[in-house]
């Protein structure tokens, strides 16, 4: 799509401007808090024609943007009224939906800088933080009091890559994303086992009928460089491609080895064959080099001055991830009531790590002792089948969707590691100050450790039922049978094992007033007791862990969309952790309780034009309740990594014509290292801050600060003995300028 050029620019902006502040649906008229310029991409994929005269714009916008298929999120509010498949399989919006959920757009994510999916969830979602260091891959998520992979996944367009070893490395970059959906609590019933504190789906851009062309280049601090393209358009009258590439690189503000790259290729084709029929097939590549930094040892319990940008790790070092993930997608219609998807998909992930990945100072020696050389592989490869159907009619007199599908996968995960073979390890010391990093020992090389073999099938159904015009009752359930094999590589010993679990979930949605709904929800889910893929013969034993909620909530808009908001209410109960028998210290059982209750309230606001506000907050209470290892009792104390304060809050005013000013803040709550929650890592608040000027319709300027305090502060840690001995720092003050075209 070409936009009109020169002064014939202005009347066509300005027409739409008065389309979407006058005529659009709630969701789409919050767009024009904003100069709508800074939405080019947004604003091609309503299809309005280049060649469209000034005032035409305005109905054209507002019956294309009308229309049920298109479901782009927002760039603006909670996007209450925005369908989705992340909280149901049925496509309702959040509005209609009895749970919780987050939509943040991809335009908005970019637009405030965030250029990793961690960033994104993390400074977006409400109450959903991250943690992790890069042997998580792109690092792990809390939310509702639990942490971790293993029980807040992370999906790409709808389909989960199951974790191995507790570790995922794709998706990592923002440029592909349309949008990302965040459910909170839990969500087995929709994806299976291991989802019991919610999940993040990520959606990425599709091919569109539309053209469009985005570029976009940017330099920063500490050599930042950043590249990417966006191409889409038709191909003929019945195809469509769309094609994203986006790498980045920088030194880092570490030293040594703390420079970084990486590069992600998504290309898209969709043939549409007849208008109820519609093949895509896709390929999306990532590959990284993160930088090769695992914590910063702690004197005397702080970092100091002289040592927060050192790096200890060995000179050659190496991190490396490769994702490869290709989906063949079908949609037919064969009519307005009648829906049917399917998508077949192969998912590759090949990892390697070679590093020392533990660091104490010793305040006897003076020195920083170094230990764990590790050299680790990971090969992973993932085959499926997703199906389901969706039927809109009615039941006893009453309207009603119903939706049932199977979903079919094989994985094959493969070990390599040096740390089941016959390396025996010498820890090192090295000076605080003025030390030679040294070299990875050369007998320290991996061997193949273990090999498994997953088959997992599962189905699963989801009905809404309208009782009456105001009241509807959404019911879901789902069964998962995993079998799991498992050899060991290194003395032919094998196990198998196979694991049943259903979920299920019940919810009312009661319409107080056309835009304002109360909800509450039953549900239940399972997890791992630790990544399935990976489980080790000596927790074979165990059953699936098993969890249970209970949420109510309320959400809407008012003063016709110019306020959104939601607030929600929730407990959770998970079973069956592995504990230490009480009678036999020396026993692990599974007998262990983990509870969490709490608060959450997220808000969108625009106070005047060109002035806008996003906010949420999160407060929670989260504790073992019956939980113990090494015959010592850790009832009543927090879990590992939950904060029970998180807040973030976005301020843009839009001062003058072609500018917009941006700021955020992000507070996470204080978190423990360690089960006796001896190892306290405090909380700290980040500040951003963003200013946009419109070069040309088509063009905008971007300068961003992150970290404006120069806030140290630690998103993972370490912990021995009840104190904490590294942390491993989020990144100081930087700054990033970047320029974006669309023609």
């Amino acid at each position: 799509m070409s936009y009109p050029a020169g002064r014939r620019a202005r009347p066509f902006l300005a027409a739409l401007s008065a389309a979407l502040s006058t005529s659009l649906p709630l969701a789409a008229k919050s767009q024009v808090a904003a100069p709508v310029e800074t939405h080019l991409d947004e604003i091609a994929i309503a299809g309005i024609p280049a060649n469209a005269p000034a005032d035409a714009v305005g109905a054209e916008a507002a019956a294309l943007l009308r229309k049920p298929s298109l479901t782009q999120a927002s760039p603006v509010g909670l996007n209450l009224r925005t369908p989705s498949r992340g909280a149901s399989r049925l496509g309702l919006t959040p509005l209609e939906t009895p749970a919780s959920l987050d939509i943040v757009s991809g335009e908005t994510i970019r637009l405030r800088g965030q250029s990793s999916v961690l960033e994104a969830v993390s400074q977006n979602g409400t109450g959903i933080t991250a943690f992790g260091s890069p042997g998580f891959g792109i690092g792990a998520f809390t939310a509702r009091g639990f942490a971790g992979q293993n029980s807040i996944q992370t999906l790409f367009d709808g389909t989960r890559l199951y974790v191995g070893a507790n570790t995922l490395t794709f998706p990592f970059d923002t440029w592909n994303v349309e949008r990302i959906e965040v459910l909170r609590g839990p969500a087995s019933v929709l994806y299976g086992e291991g989802a019991i504190g919610g999940i993040v789906n990520v959606v990425s851009k599709k091919p569109l009928f539309t053209p469009l062309k985005v570029a976009r280049v940017g330099l920063g601090s500490d050599g930042l460089a950043r590249a990417a393209v966006d191409t889409t358009g038709p191909i003929g009258e019945s195809m469509a491609y769309r094609l994203n590439i986006s790498g980045n690189r920088a030194d880092g503000w570490i030293s040594p080895n703390g420079e970084f790259r990486n590069l992600a290729i998504s290309g898209a084709l969709t043939w549409r064959a007849t208008p109820d029929l519609t093949f895509t097939v896709s390929h999306d590549l990532g590959y990284q080099e993160p930088t090769r930094y695992w914590g910063t040892p702690l004197v005397n319990g702080r970092v100091l001055d002289a040592v927060r940008f050192n790096n200890y790790n060995v000179r050659d070092s190496k991190i490396t991830y490769n994702d490869n993930w290709t989906q063949f997608r079908t949609e037919w219609t064969p009519s307005a009531d009648i829906t049917v998807r399917n998508t077949a998909y192969r998912l590759q992930s090949r990892r390697h790590w070679f590093d020392v990945e533990q660091t104490a100072y010793n305040p006897t020696t003076g020195l920083v002792d170094r230990s764990d050389y590790l050299e680790i592989y990971h090969s992973q490869e993932q085959i499926g089948n997703r199906f389901d159907a969706t039927v809109r009619g009615s039941a006893f007199g009453l309207a009603n969707q119903f939706t049932a599908g199977f979903d079919v996968n094989h994985i094959a995960f493969r070990h390599t590691n040096n740390f089941s073979g016959d390396f025996v390890e010498t820890p090192t010391s090295v000076p605080l100050i003025g030390y030679d990093p040294g070299f990875f020992p050369a007998n320290g090389r991996a061997v193949p450790a273990y090999a498994t073999s997953t088959n997992q099938a599962s189905v699963f159904a989801e009905n809404r039922l309208e009782l009456t015009e105001r009241l509807s009752f959404l019911a879901g359930v789902r069964f998962d049978a995993p079998h799991l094999s498992r050899v060991n590589l290194l003395n032919r010993t094998s196990f198998e094992r196979s694991f049943r679990a259903l979920g299920y979930r019940f919810g009312l949605v009661y319409a107080v007033a056309p835009d304002t709904t109360l909800y509450a929800q039953y549900a239940t889910a399972t997890d791992p007791v630790n990544s399935l893929i990976s489980l080790s013969q000596s927790l074979a034993g165990f059953e699936l862990s098993t969890g249970r909620q209970v949420e109510v909530g309320a959400k809407g808009l008012a003063f016709g969309g110019a306020v959104e908001w939601t607030l929600a209410g929730y407990r959770i109960v998970k079973d069956n952790l592995i504990s230490n028998d009480p009678a036999r210290p020396t026993v692990s059982v599974q007998v262990g309780q983990q509870s969490s209750y709490g608060a959450e309230a997220a808000l969108s606001w625009l106070p005047a034009p060109g002035l806008r506000v996003d906010a949420n907050l999160a407060l929670l209470n989260a504790e073992y309740d019956a939980f113990s290892q090494g015959g010592v009792s850790f009832a009543g104390n927090r879990p590992i990594n939950v904060p029970e304060q998180v807040a973030n809050l976005w301020v843009n005013w839009a001062f003058a014509r072609d500018w917009e000013a941006r700021v955020g803040v992000q507070y996470v709550g204080a978190v423990f290292s360690d089960f006796a929650n001896l190892a306290r890592r405090p909380d700290y608040t980040l500040v951003t801050l963003g200013l946009d000027r419109q070069v040309t319709p088509s063009s905008r300027l971007s300068f961003r600060v992150f970290n404006l305090l120069d806030t140290v502060y630690a998103v993972d840690g370490r912990a021995a003995g009840g104190m904490n001995t590294s942390w491993y720092l989020g990144r100081p003050r930087s700054f990033e300028v970047a320029y974006t075209v669309a023609w």
